[in-house]
């Protein structure tokens, strides 16, 4: 445990304050059976969101989306466990994994950690959040509605507008208005706007948007940016452009 600790409370920022503080020290106090109340870090500003605030971040709303359907499946648990590995490595996946299941024992006020989040954290960061949310939910191989309604409380409160919302929905939850939906355009767009909703997407999520989060994070970026592609390809397809 104690060099699980150093990295949580020698490597993060601004998520060891306020009400995810809270939440992974009441987490750490029960599993070395202590209380953890320690340095106030609600103090502190960091101008940019580190690698280890996104992921302990991520691993609260990852709870609060494993519990909106009431069931803890085992392909969601194994979802979070390779977000552990691709992110900070087998080493301490394991202990991360044991931290995150009494996470998910704990009643925290979403909205309060979103808006914590939300002062800190990147829009484009924000949206990756939103991704790898989804990405969660489409684990056991189906979005229950309930998990889709959580994200978009989540998205709400984290200040991402509708459309971008939907959009990401898009690119998981599958329809014939799909590639439309991830460029945020009506189907009846022209082929004007159709280019220019291309461009304006790819520039929203252009893997660059997000380096400062580490190279781990590169690839669920790359994603988006592979399916807004798709999209505008479907689109000239089904137009025979």
């Amino acid at each position: 445990m104690p060099g699980w600790e150093k990295w949580l409370w020698g490597g993060l920022g601004w998520a060891m304050g306020g009400p995810i503080g809270g939440v992974i020290g009441f987490a750490l106090g029960s599993m070395a059976g202590r209380p953890m109340g320690g340095a106030d870090y609600s103090r502190a500003t960091y101008p940019e969101t580190r690698p280890g605030d996104f992921g302990v971040s991520l691993m609260v709303l990852f709870a609060a989306v494993m519990r909106a359907d009431k069931k803890l499946l085992k392909s969601e648990l194994a979802f979070v466990k390779d977000f552990f590995v691709r992110t900070f490595g087998e080493q301490y996946a394991q202990e991360r994994m044991i931290l995150f299941k009494d996470i998910l024992d704990q009643d925290y006020p979403l909205k309060d950690v979103c808006r914590q989040i939300k002062r800190h954290m990147d829009h484009p960061a924000r949206l990756e959040m939103m991704h790898l949310l989804y990405g969660l939910a489409q684990a056991d191989g189906e979005i229950d509605p309930t998990e889709i309604s959580v994200i978009h409380r989540i998205g709400s409160f984290l200040g991402i507008n509708e459309n971008d919302i939907d959009s990401i929905k898009a690119m998981f939850v599958k329809d014939l208005a799909g590639p439309y939906k991830i460029l945020e355009i009506e189907p009846d767009a022209d082929l004007a706007t159709v280019k220019k909703a291309y461009r304006r997407m790819a520039n929203r999520y252009h893997p660059d948007k997000v380096s400062h989060l580490g190279d781990e994070f590169l690839a669920v970026a790359e994603d988006k940016f592979k399916a807004i592609n798709d999209a505008h390809q479907q689109i000239l397809k089904s137009r025979n452009v």
